[in-house]
């Protein structure tokens, strides 16, 4: 990126409660993966409204949420009160040097301007810390979702593929986690709305769009008449640290 930001990276904030509404979460074994031994203090850098931070909180760890979307950040203090959510960028955390053993960025490093951002992440981090980038994929190999992915663009991955972090960070490993999130047809709706490419597409394509997914809801035999949808995914997950 420049340093003029990407339109759409900040276009969710018209979408935020769709966004809450209808974004998966993340699996437990990648969160665990992710997190480095003996972490205590993590910062969810580019938390949205707070999908990971709610399961980091979860674990008991003192967690900060930084994210430059007030409109993101004021529902993930909704949920989390307790929580300090700042508003600032990869490229300028406002957090001290040397005050986190982990930082996690989930489903946003591909927005990032990665030089200037690993400056930052390598700054705000103790010795030995670690960097976890995670990322959820629409798992497309079960004809419905493929189905959706001809509607909505097939699921396609290049960032994590392509992530090669520089020095000082050492020892990058990837994995990937196979699991099911369990949804409402509507909140399928919000998923596919809260996505930058449609809340920044003009107004009749985002409507043909969104009808295109409310027919494939009530036509395909798989959905049709369901108050319950599986929708598997395949998480994958970078991690590296600093040496």
């Amino acid at each position: 990126m420049t340093d003029v930001p990407d339109r759409r990276s900040l276009s969710f904030g018209a979408e935020a409660a769709a966004y809450e509404r209808g974004r998966p979460s993340y699996p437990p074994e990648a969160i665990n993966w992710l997190l480095p031994d003996g972490a205590r203090d993590v910062l969810d850098l580019g938390a949205g409204t707070g999908k990971l931070t709610t399961r980091l909180v979860e674990r008991g760890l003192d967690v900060t949420a930084v994210d430059p979307i007030p409109e993101m950040l004021e529902l993930l203090s909704s949920s989390l009160p307790e929580t300090p959510a700042l508003l600032g960028t990869a490229e300028d955390i406002p957090l001290p040097d040397d005050s986190v053993d982990a930082v996690l960025v989930a489903q946003a490093w591909h927005w990032f301007d990665e030089e200037r951002a690993v400056k930052e992440i390598t700054r705000v981090l103790r010795p030995g810390g670690s960097l976890g980038l995670v990322w959820n994929n629409r798992d497309e190999r079960l004809g419905w979702v493929k189905d959706l992915g001809t509607i909505i663009g097939h699921e396609v991955d290049p960032w994590s593929q392509s992530v090669a972090l520089p020095a000082p960070f050492t020892a990058v490993e990837r994995r990937q986690v196979e699991w099911t999130s369990y949804l409402t047809p509507q909140a399928l709706i919000d998923l596919v709305a809260s996505r930058s490419y449609c809340i920044t597409s003009p107004e009749q394509v985002r409507a043909r769009t969104l009808d295109r997914v409310r027919e494939l809801l009530a036509t395909h035999p798989a959905l049709a008449n369901s108050t319950g949808l599986a929708l598997p995914y395949v998480t994958v997950c970078v991690r590296a640290t600093l040496s």
